[in-house]
């Protein structure tokens, strides 16, 4: 088997004396589509922080192609590796000004016509280009916010419970994006979901209970 694009190894955390994950071992396969479950509280959104390096562990090593993720430029890290989270903040000003913003913080000239043809991909008409933030729908303003996020192209995508506040076209306009993402560009996605409908499309789930790896199904 190949190299695992991440991997976790005997990861646990805790905050003070309550520990939130204990002893979480497993691979991540480049391509895969993995698909984290467990009730409220069970520590899957933690997981997927110190996957995107949002936290570090209190013991424990994560792994990213091989190299431990302490020893990698966090800039290079968050580039390839990018978490989008359930209801994603965008700057109160236009759809543009929140597109061409990563371009700006990374001293890079922006590709409008790149970031336009991924607004069509996301069903955003251009003429909302530059249209104020505050007139879009929440289903709207979360297809922006994916754009952002896909820009720069990352090889892993952690997905923080994306679509559960959207309504059935958003979801489906997500869905049909992440996947082509994933069959076409063999992108990494690694998702939190309670979502029964968006189990199908998983290459393997993973079950968290009260902090620990109950079930690993090599589905």
């Amino acid at each position: 088997m190949d190299t695992p694009i991440i991997s976790l190894k005997q990861i646990s955390f805790k905050i003070a004396q309550e520990m939130i994950l204990e002893d979480i071992t497993f691979d991540i396969q480049k391509g895969e589509v993995l698909t984290i479950t467990g009730p409220s509280g069970s520590g899957k959104s933690t997981l997927l922080k110190l996957i995107g390096s949002l936290f570090s562990p209190t013991e424990g090593t994560i792994v990213y192609k091989g190299k431990e993720l302490k020893q990698i430029d966090p800039e290079i890290y968050r580039k390839e590796v990018s978490y989008f989270f359930q209801n994603a903040s965008l700057f109160d000003q236009t759809v543009k000004d929140n597109l061409v913003f990563p371009y700006f913080i990374r001293d890079k000239v922006a590709d409008e016509r790149y970031i336009k043809s991924y607004l069509e991909k996301v069903k955003i008409p251009e003429s909302y280009y530059n249209k104020p933030v505050a007139e879009l729908s929440g289903g709207e303003k979360q297809r922006v916010a994916l754009v952002r996020n896909l820009l720069f192209q990352p090889e892993v995508l952690l997905l923080d419970e994306v679509t559960s506040s959207l309504d059935a076209n958003n979801k489906a306009i997500i869905h049909s994006v992440l996947s082509d993402l994933n069959k076409e560009k063999q992108v990494t996605i690694v998702k939190i979901t309670h979502d029964e409908t968006e189990l199908a499309d998983s290459t393997r789930l993973l079950h968290i209970v009260n902090g620990r790896l109950e079930e690993n199904d090599g589905k």
